[in-house]
């Protein structure tokens, strides 16, 4: 029997954090596919100076990407949201294609009921609970390939090591703490020992300039001095890095640099936090953590975190007493640790005191089971046991999601009635607990272009997570 020596095409043209967490899929696709060479479509920016660190794989940049035109591929995935990549996608030949493609005509079309959840998180992302390396690969990848890959342990602190890399940039203002807040973590840090290292890249020269001025002690300021490699380099002899939820983050994590995560801002710990396990987050206590934009001018989340608190953190870090972190208490924010569930798919762990779970995780764990089951990655069983828990525990929550559930299938019913495709404002008529599914018909609908086959297939599916009851 001939190899299939046909090429695989992942385009995947947004930022550096982004283009990081593709390389757990391009490492699954070598698996799954062996013999087949790899073409990755990324920002050049990116691409070059990590091509070091990557899974085996060819880089072309967009504007280059019609040379792939003509040639006969295995798999295109985009998970890109440019226009020009789901161009690119559908101009491309190939047995199987995920993530938006537009065809001939010019419509955009969303391959892959993974990739369409994905889409439907938009402004919807409150209980979600796959992390975005996972949803990266899951319409091409075998779920057991997957959850069979041990990743390593990132290196634990030790005596030798004291210095502490204090990443100060984000790609937004919003997703980081201010100048004052970085400047007394590291006066705090040096205080316990450690000799901290400010980090950040051409954009983070004046920050890292005022951090520097306001700590009034001596520091290194690497702040736009260091390239990507030369980042992942030093990273090899620092025992920890603190970083909002960045690109170097991700370089971090995957180069087995120690992280912890500041989870400030617009950004959901559960989707982009580091994905191996091994790492810790903080996230803020607050009801609107982990949302997709802030609703107020300047998010609470920002002040939330005390210097202090998250120097001993990061003390007992970098000295390797991960343990003593256990059972802390930590006022205003919750501490985490990267792990992985019972069905091997990443999860943040919390290390804070113990109690009943926040009706947001129980929610978020029920709606990961739901969709895992409908989309065929298991059976019905985590979905049933986490109903049966949310009665149990929530049975208030429980009863009004199944209420939810009712009024969704009216809105269907009469839908199919009137034809019409629903527009963005669809799944905002639904209460956050029942928006999940909401969000996802309403994809489906648009994808379907309202067809009677798409406003069937929704039915079907209220219709199964309706039987995962009773709901009271």
């Amino acid at each position: 029997m001939t190899a299939d020596t046909r090429p695989t095409v992942v385009i995947q043209t947004q930022r550096m954090g982004d283009l990081i967490l593709t390389y757990p899929l391009l490492l699954w696709l070598g698996r799954t596919r062996p013999g087949q060479p790899v073409t990755v479509v990324a920002e050049p920016t990116f691409a070059g100076p990590l091509s070091r660190v990557s899974p085996a794989a060819r880089y072309l940049p967009l504007a280059q990407g019609g040379s792939l035109i003509g040639q006969d591929c295995s798999l295109v995935v985009n998970l890109s949201i440019r226009p020009e990549a789901a161009r690119l996608a559908g101009e491309l030949a190939a047995e199987t294609k995920c993530g938006p493609v537009t065809d001939a005509s010019g419509v955009t079309r969303v391959h892959g009921d993974w990739q369409l959840y994905r889409a439907s998180l938009v402004g919807n992302n409150r209980h979600n609970r796959f992390h975005w390396a996972e949803l990266n690969a899951l319409d091409a990848v075998p779920l057991p390939v997957v959850v069979a890959t041990r990743w390593p342990e990132p290196r634990h602190g030790e005596s030798g090591r004291v210095k502490v890399g204090l990443f100060v940039g984000a790609s937004q203002p919003e997703k980081r703490p201010g100048a004052a807040f970085f400047a007394a973590l590291a006066r705090e840090l040096i205080r316990r020992g450690l000799t901290p290292v400010l980090l950040g890249g051409p954009a983070e020269v004046e920050l890292g300039a005022a951090v520097a001025h306001l700590v009034k002690a001596p520091i290194a300021n690497l702040c736009g001095r260091l390239g990507l490699g030369a980042l992942a380099l030093l990273g090899q002899e620092l025992a920890l890095l603190v970083t909002p939820d960045t690109g170097p983050m991700h370089l971090a994590a995957w180069t087995g640099w120690r992280v912890l995560n500041l989870s400030i801002g617009p950004v959901n710990a559960w989707e982009t936090g580091p994905y191996q396990p091994g790492h810790y987050v903080l996230t803020p206590r607050l009801s609107c953590r982990g949302c997709w934009a802030c609703a107020a001018g300047t998010p609470a989340c920002q002040g939330l975190f005390d210097p202090t608190r998250v120097a001993y953190v990061a003390a007992r870090l970098a000295r390797g007493e991960d343990k003593r972190l256990v059972g802390a208490r930590l006022p205003g924010c919750r501490l985490w640790r990267s792990d992985r569930d019972a069905r091997g798919l990443y999860r943040l762990l919390p290390l804070d005191q113990p109690g009943s779970p926040e009706a947001r995780e129980t929610l978020g764990e029920l709606w990961k089971g739901v969709f895992g089951w409908l989309f065929g990655a298991w059976d019905a069983a985590p979905a049933r046991n986490a109903v049966a828990g949310l009665v149990r525990e929530q049975p208030r929550l429980a009863a009004s999601l199944g209420r939810g559930l009712a009024v969704l299938g009216a809105a269907l019913s009469q839908g199919v009635r009137d034809g019409d495709v629903p527009d963005v404002a669809f799944m905002n008529r639904f209460a956050p607990h029942v928006r999940p599914l909401a969000g996802f018909v309403e994809r489906v609908l648009q994808n379907g272009d309202g067809s009677r086959a798409a406003r069937l297939r929704c039915l079907s599916l209220l219709e199964q997570v309706a039987s995962l009851g009773p709901w009271s």
